[in-house]
């Protein structure tokens, strides 16, 4: 899928590279092609010569009409927010000139001169470890927060947690997924094109905010899963769903559980325990790796 959007001359040379260790490809007009590879980031170079590629205008606007399927007007709802999900779960962070913005949303972004495109993976069982801690026969599923930098595996540990939940024997959980920017699930015409479980709903481009108070009202779900919680009403929505009774598996940006005890407004996360374990994931070693476990009272259980 991402040879799809990708011009021949970068596919090229990515071809070169193992796709299954590369994370993002970073396309700047006017720069050489970046790529995050293992958690790395590196110049995408020619195996002849070993010259750079460099990024043309007409490179980047090659990868959006592939990516919108020639529609840039049909994409506006998500270009205005700052990114574009193409087929397969692809997601292509933007950047440009905002048009009548006001204080929090442009109308749309144009003259589009910086891509940023992530590449989803799937890696059954990823999250094997951690599901451990997550789930218990005795003690059902627990309310779990994922703190990583990112790239460093989160999307891909929920998608694959999802999916495990569903595979629990005798017991059918009804699972609510808030997937805001299509990365989860990447949704198609209604279907999820990633394996998030059976036993999945699925809430695509809606704000945490609605997802999360609407889901509960007319899905009535045992167990909501959503990923990056950014601002303080996306925390307010998970604690008011554990609050109501849903259990609640979520994410978040961080480097450790102290920095986000300095984050004003997220940090009430924490001090309304909402959550009864949290995973920090690190990518020094390899991308996915579970460093450390802590409880509810943010005491390491695992390190």
């Amino acid at each position: 899928m991402i040879y799809r959007l990708l011009p021949q001359e970068i596919n090229n040379t990515l071809i070169n590279y193992d796709m299954k260790k590369i994370q993002e490809i970073r396309l700047r007009r006017n720069a050489p092609v970046v790529i995050n590879y293992q958690g790395k980031n590196c110049v995408l170079k020619r195996m002849s010569g070993g010259e750079p590629v460099f990024v043309t205008k007409e490179m980047i606007e090659y990868v959006l009409k592939r990516a919108t399927e020639n529609s840039l007007y049909a994409y506006n709802n998500q270009i205005k927010q700052g990114f574009i999900t193409a087929r397969g779960g692809i997601r292509l962070g933007i950047a440009g000139e905002s048009v009548n913005s006001d204080k929090f949303m442009p109308t749309t972004i144009k003259n589009i001169n910086s891509i940023n495109i992530r590449v989803p993976h799937e890696v059954k069982d990823c999250s094997a470890f951690v599901f451990n801690y997550i789930y218990s026969k005795d003690y059902g599923i627990k309310n779990s927060l994922i703190i990583s930098p990112p790239g460093a595996g989160k999307t891909t540990y929920l998608r694959d947690i999802a999916r495990k939940i569903s595979g629990i024997e005798d017991k059918v959980f009804n699972t609510l997924l808030v997937d805001e920017r299509f990365e989860l699930a990447s949704t198609l015409d209604g279907e999820p094109m990633l394996d998030v479980g059976m036993y999945t709903d699925i809430v695509s481009g809606a704000s945490k905010e609605f997802a999360f108070s609407n889901g509960i009202r007319v899905l009535r779900p045992d167990i909501i899963i959503t990923d990056e919680l950014m601002s303080e009403a996306d925390v307010d929505a998970c604690i008011n769903a554990v609050n109501s009774g849903v259990k609640v598996i979520a994410s978040i940006h961080a480097n450790s559980i102290s920095e986000l005890k300095e984050r004003q407004g997220i940090n009430k996360i924490l001090t309304a325990r909402c959550f009864e374990r949290y995973f920090l994931l690190s990518n020094k070693n390899k991308v996915g790796e579970c460093i450390s476990v802590y409880d509810e009272n943010h005491k390491c259980i695992y390190f």
